[in-house]
């Protein structure tokens, strides 16, 4: 049957309601990956005669992309009796393949699934690759991978118990490269434990290895004395309440605060707290109760000026009490001062709260921890500068074609705009949707209010509307 482009969600819809197995290839124009693997998919249409293979222009069609959230390309999602049951991100033929056979069944009856000319797309050692990795399961007529060689299991074994907290994560702590990863360096940093990290983008063989070790299919995953604790709807779970600590503990791990030292903590106990320290339980109640006084509190030398913010928010003159000065020290593991909590949480010092602060952290973390609604922050955003686009990627290296279609427009009216990342920031890329009720990104804002999308921009550039529209 070979490959047919869709143009319509309500198209692929169609095909879907059918029940037979459908493969779906989401690319791009731009995309050099999508096309040599177009090729590949091509090859396994005719190697499946009596399976869909569908073809979407990812960004041509935003509304199906989102509804299987693509979020790169070249991405295929497998359907059958109506449901997505599996999906891959990237170029990996053999895998393509393997999952084709395994979902489509075999070619002919009682032959085994293993594509016949993917050879001719992909190469004869991709051929061998997938022939090597295909069992075929008489009864089932369905593939059934492999187990990983021994040797990829010693390494797997070792990466796991490499550290005694081990993330396996997309990018790094630095610089995540999903909204999940980001999220759960964001949850370990708030625990306070030291981790390693393995950025799974850079090896293909454990990125996937990986999924059949642990019997987990996504990332990140988190793993505690090398066993795995889960992904990120586990973690985020577990952190907010509060087992996530507790699990560490059983496992025999302490907490160290990770800004400032290595500091192993007895199980139950507050951070920086151990037996030595002499406080008084009547010092550490009292200091429990300041910190817990207000949403947000900041212990300070002096007092502050007047409030600039609408949360509620106290402060405690450490200049007034030298009881409370130096135990909050000892109590908190932390020398100096100003010192910040959020919700009963040290945030840290004067550095590291002006750092958060420039870096739009410190915002973020008032939203997570319930302090600013969401609403307030993305009004924030939507007016932090005149013309503001909120795009995949950034101007110099966008991610996607139609977030490079606005940003040439913007570049070539002489435009000066500023631009928000949205691919760094999932709480802001989804809350936008509902805040400016619309879908798909970019959006562009002039003077806090939306112009539209890259059709709208384009339009207006067009007509030679766009200067005008953004200086009006």
């Amino acid at each position: 049957m070979g490959v047919k482009d869709v143009k319509s969600k309500q198209e692929l819809d169609d095909f879907v309601k059918e029940g037979s197995a459908v493969m779906i290839h989401f690319w791009a124009s731009w995309c050099e990956a999508s096309k040599h693997m177009d090729q590949v998919f091509s090859h396994l249409s005719t190697d499946f005669p009596h399976a869909r293979f569908l073809r979407v222009e990812a960004e041509e069609q935003p509304e199906i992309s989102e509804a299987y959230s693509v979020s790169a390309v070249p991405f295929f999602a497998f359907v059958k009796d109506g449901k997505t049951i599996d999906t891959l991100e990237g170029a990996y033929p053999s895998e393509l393949a393997n999952k084709v056979s395994k979902v489509a069944g075999s070619i002919h009856a009682g032959e085994p699934a293993a594509p016949a000319s993917l050879g001719m797309a992909a190469g004869p050692s991709v051929l061998e690759a997938i022939q090597d990795i295909a069992k075929v399961d008489n009864s089932s007529r369905a593939i059934t991978p492999s187990p990983a060689p021994d040797a990829l299991k010693n390494r797997l074994q070792k990466l796991t118990n490499s550290h005694p907290i081990m993330l396996f994560m997309k990018g790094t702590p630095e610089e995540p490269k999903c909204g999940f990863s980001k999220k759960a360096v964001e949850i370990l940093k708030a625990e306070k434990v030291k981790f390693g990290t393995f950025d799974i983008l850079s090896d293909n063989e454990v990125r996937e290895g990986l999924k059949k070790f642990s019997n987990w299919p996504t990332y990140p995953q988190l793993y505690c004395k090398g066993e795995l604790l889960g992904g990120s709807d586990i973690i985020i779970a577990m952190h907010e309440g509060g087992e996530l600590k507790q699990a560490f503990s059983d496992h025999g791990v302490g907490t160290a605060d990770v800004s400032k030292s290595n500091v192993t903590e007895p199980a139950g106990q507050k951070a920086g707290v151990t037996d030595s320290t002499g406080l008084s339980s009547a010092l550490t109640s009292r200091l429990e109760g300041l910190i817990n006084s207000a949403p947000v509190m900041l212990f300070m030398k002096g007092t502050p000026d007047e409030p600039r913010c609408g949360f509620s928010r106290k402060t405690f003159n450490i200049l007034s009490d030298e009881e409370v000065r130096q135990g909050l020290k000892v109590y908190s593991n932390w020398s100096s001062y100003p010192q910040l909590y959020i919700k009963s949480e040290l945030i840290g010092g004067s550095d590291i709260v002006l750092e958060m602060q420039k870096s739009g952290e410190l915002e973020k973390v008032l939203v997570e921890k319930g302090i600013i609604p969401l609403e307030e922050r993305l009004k924030k955003l939507v007016n932090s500068t005149p013309v503001l686009l909120f795009m995949k990627g950034t101007p110099d290296a966008p991610q996607c074609g139609f977030s490079s279609k606005v940003v040439n427009a913007l570049k070539e009216e002489g435009i000066k705009f500023g631009s928000f990342d949205i691919l760094t920031d999932e709480e802001v890329r989804q809350g936008l949707k509902t805040f400016s009720n619309w879908p798909t990104f970019p959006q562009l804002y002039y003077k806090g209010e939306l112009i539209g999308g890259c059709d709208i921009v384009l339009e207006l550039k067009t007509n030679g509307e766009l200067a005008s529209t953004l200086s009006e």
